[in-house]
């Protein structure tokens, strides 16, 4: 499914083989996550993200992407941690090898779930998978920004472990800045209109 999609309440109760009041609880539930766009007199829709939302998805996730890397890295243990970090890491060089958008996906929730997990941060752990930043992602779906992640899941990774806390932070948000200024630079090849504020905000990190 891709932003924009409409969503059959019949043809998702067939497809999932449930109940149509069912499938109005998860609409809802998704609804509440910012996935589904919920309008009157209309089809429930995946959420299309507008310029200036976009970049207000980057602004929290830039923040909430240094914190987590920096608890990540304050709380890191070798014996404990190594291995399901290491693991998530070479699933997505995998995914990128393969080069396929489902797998890639599973691979970043995962390398996401690690940090998270090795925080320790419970409340990090509630509000993290809300960012949509995988709204974003399914905007723009591009290779050139699969390996630019991958590049920098690997520094993230590499502070970690090197229990770096303010290199770990910095990399968190110098990786959320590299995706903001490949969205910058497809909405200017788009011809839509970026506000000079975020402009400036992307061009100068």
């Amino acid at each position: 499914m891709v932003p924009g999609q409409r969503l059959i309440e019949t043809d998702l109760a067939a497809c999932f083989q449930v109940g149509r009041n069912a499938v109005r609880e998860a609409m809802q539930k998704l609804a509440a996550r910012g996935v589904v766009d919920l309008s009157p007199h209309r089809s429930p829709a995946i959420r299309r993200l507008d310029p200036d939302e976009t970049f207000e998805v980057l602004d929290v996730a830039s923040a909430l992407t240094g914190l987590a890397a920096r608890t990540a890295a304050i709380h890191f243990d070798a014996q404990r941690h190594d291995t399901p970090l290491r693991a998530a890491m070479d699933m997505l060089d995998e995914a990128q090898r393969v080069d396929e958008a489902a797998m890639f996906s599973q691979a970043r929730r995962r390398f996401y779930r690690a940090l998270l997990t090795i925080g320790g941060n419970r409340e990090l752990q509630r509000i993290f998978p809300a960012i949509g930043m995988h709204i974003i992602y399914a905007q723009y779906q591009t290779r050139q920004l699969r390996g630019i992640r991958v590049a920098d899941y690997r520094a993230i990774a590499e502070a970690v472990v090197g229990s770096n806390p303010e290199g770990a932070a910095e990399a968190g948000h110098a990786h959320v800045e590299h995706v903001r200024r490949v969205i910058i630079e497809a909405l200017e090849r788009s011809g839509s209109m970026v506000h000079p504020e975020r402009k400036a905000q992307g061009e100068g990190s």
